[in-house]
């Protein structure tokens, strides 16, 4: 069975005290989980969030980077740099990313492929908008996001990758993908993978949901077939929430 992922993804929240707060809390009340935990904090905080987590298990990941090691890229991190702060995943393609700073597929392919030259787990993100959705282009569209993200990663690379299918009509909306829907295309995303690659590494890669996952429909998403874990914003805010997550987690 492949391993509950769960990822907090703070996106542009939080400030050096609310960091400090919020990972000392998570770190004292952390419940038993055979869950993989994951925290995405802002920038500037990284190296802080590491330390705080240090000898805990919560990973920490940033939620974007260049895919060059060095340069004249004023204002970007390379990922020779989050590895040298103790960074181990992060975020590639996020549609937040993909909307407002100009994130491509191929600018998702170069860094998924940067990502695991130095060591670091991709989570590779793919979704669909509400008009895409309802004129029938969802399999179409993230077919093409997941294939061209993947397109310099060689079959023996391929199991090191996490896939997030984030419903962009879902993120910060309060609404959720039904549990059918969501598994529905995460279920695709495996076909996928099996036709990229085989259906051993499609067996491998953990797929993520990404659209307001609460602690009151995690266990539901959770425990469909397809659904590995969760890519989660506002609930991953708060120790509190997160913790509620992780605990419906353990209960599938």
């Amino acid at each position: 069975m492949r391993k509950k992922i769960l990822a907090g993804n703070w996106k542009m929240n939080h400030t050096g005290a609310a960091v400090q707060t919020v990972l000392t809390e998570l770190v004292q009340t952390l419940p038993e989980t055979k869950a993989t935990l994951i925290i995405a904090p802002p920038f500037p905080y990284l190296a802080q969030a590491v330390s705080l987590t240090v000898h805990t298990p919560l990973h920490i990941a940033a939620q974007t980077m260049h895919w060059e090691e060095h340069g004249a890229f004023t204002g970007e991190v390379s990922p020779a740099m989050l590895v040298d702060i103790g960074v181990t995943h992060v975020l590639i393609g996020h549609s937040e990313r993909r909307e407002y700073n100009g994130e491509t597929d191929r600018t998702v392919q170069q860094k998924v492929a940067a990502a695991l030259q130095h060591g670091l787990t991709p989570i590779i993100c793919c979704g669909e908008t509400a008009q895409q959705r309802q004129a029938g282009r969802t399999d179409d569209l993230l077919g093409t996001q997941l294939r061209m993200a993947l397109a310099k990663v060689r079959m023996a690379d391929a199991s090191r990758v996490i896939v997030a299918y984030e419903p962009i009509w879902a993120i910060g909306t309060g609404q959720t993908a039904t549990v059918a829907q969501a598994q529905a295309t995460c279920a695709f995303l495996r076909r996928q993978l099996a036709a990229l690659y085989n259906s051993d590494i499609a067996a491998t890669v953990p797929i993520l949901y990404g659209g307001s996952m609460k602690a009151d429909n995690a266990a539901a998403l959770l425990a469909a077939a397809d659904i590995d874990g969760g890519l989660i914003g506002g609930a991953s805010l708060q120790a509190a929430s997160f913790t509620a997550i992780i605990r419906a987690a353990d209960t599938i």
